[in-house]
């Protein structure tokens, strides 16, 4: 069977092209269903795991469709959850508006409101905003949603579970005219299901199988570690590959065990919520790049971080519940690749870990590890059945 490509779904050879320079030649299944219905102007709802390439999905459509706008107001609105996201979202289609003589820019908390409605006075054809600093603008009359041609909902669950669902009403009652409204979520049930009856019109469903996928595509690795060996087992697991990603329950954690971790020569860096926003997205880009080979962060700071290529992620405190476990895991094992989840376990957290191992159903045992075994340097390629500690 022929592969779909872009050209096939309707994007222009323009866009084409620059996608090509960058590496991206075929799309993602999440691309392949919902660009044809949105780019022939029918709302599209669309559900799909992080990391399974709803930007471009959104994207391409975004610039193939929008006019030109009127100084603070602009043609089409980008919902996100997070800051981070709203950065990536920005810094992913900006190149593709470029192209079109489109200019696109993000709005959100944490940064230099003064700059931003200057930016937005320079005149801006679409923005990617976080719900808060949105209203902000909007109520000082800096930016309006009278000309909104598209509005995209992006992790729509994402922004209910934040607690968003208030502030995304508000801006959706401010959108007066006819426009098209892209949602992507993760989930469409609850205050989602509520969003898709009031806000779209006969949508285009569309669903990316959830199966599991990007669990079964991960290696799951439990570790009993001991407490004064455990800073160092996270830093023998991080020299042997390139990008890793450790979880923390506190923003106190996450700057120790960052500080402890450079005392071993790697180069880590923390995210939460209480650094400068400055700093947060230093250390963002950084791992990004893949200058910065480990990044700590806590669950709240981590959504909406989207970095493909994370070889490992460390549940350096074990998560409270599967979700958790799932949403933080779900950083590795991203677009098709696979990858490795590893939790350490302290000997007073060992019963704890067993009862989510099984609610998560993985048949994986707990192996005692220190930081001089050389299993540390191929997790994948290490049978932990074949070491179990006794149950």
């Amino acid at each position: 069977m022929t592969e779909t490509t872009f050209e096939a779904l309707g994007v222009s050879p323009d866009l084409v092209r620059h996608l090509a320079d960058q590496g991206i030649t075929r799309p993602f299944p999440i691309q392949t269903l919902t660009i044809p219905d949105a780019l022939a102007g029918r709302d599209v709802c669309g559900k799909a795991k992080t990391g399974s390439g709803k930007t471009l999905a959104f994207g391409l459509p975004l610039v193939e469709r929008i006019e030109r706008a009127d100084p603070g107001r602009p043609r089409a609105l980008v919902l996100v959850p997070t800051r981070e996201l709203a950065l990536q979202v920005h810094d992913e289609l900006a190149p593709l508006a470029t192209l079109r003589d489109r200019r696109l820019v993000a709005i959100y908390g944490g940064a230099s409101m003064e700059k931003q409605i200057k930016a937005i006075g320079r005149g801006v054809d679409a923005v990617v905003a976080t719900p808060g600093r949105l209203i902000d603008l909007i109520d000082r009359n800096e930016v309006s949603m009278a000309d909104l041609e598209l509005v995209v909902l992006d992790e729509a669950d994402r922004m209910a579970d934040m607690g968003f669902m208030p502030q995304v009403e508000w801006i959706l009652r401010q959108v007066t005219d006819k426009h098209q409204t892209l949602l992507f979520s993760a989930t469409l049930d609850g205050a989602v299901d509520g969003l898709i009856h009031r806000y779209q019109h006969d949508p285009a469903m569309h669903e990316v199988a959830s199966q599991g996928q990007t669990v079964e595509q991960m290696e799951h690795r439990f570790l009993l570690v001991h407490e004064m060996d455990k800073v160092k087992v996270v830093a023998a697991i991080s020299r042997h590959v390139s990008r890793t990603m450790v979880f923390t329950n506190t923003k106190r954690a996450a700057d120790q065990l960052a500080a402890k971790l450079r005392q071993e020569g790697v180069d880590a860096a923390a995210i939460h919520g209480d650094l400068a926003q400055r700093d947060r997205e230093k250390a963002l880009q950084r791992f990004s790049s893949g200058e910065l080979p480990l990044l700590i962060a806590t669950d709240v700071a981590a959504r909406g971080i989207h970095v493909d290529d994370v070889d490992v992620v460390v549940h350096y405190d074990p998560p409270d519940d599967p979700k958790s476990y799932l949403h933080r895991s779900g950083r590795t094992a991203r677009a098709g690749e696979s990858g490795v989840v590893v939790t350490l376990v302290l000997w007073n957290e060992e019963l704890i870990v067993r009862r989510l191992v099984r609610r998560l159903q993985l048949d994986q045992p707990l192996v005692e590890v220190f930081s001089n075994d050389p299993r540390l340097a191929d997790l994948s390629a290490w049978d932990p059945s074949a070491d179990a500690a006794p149950a």
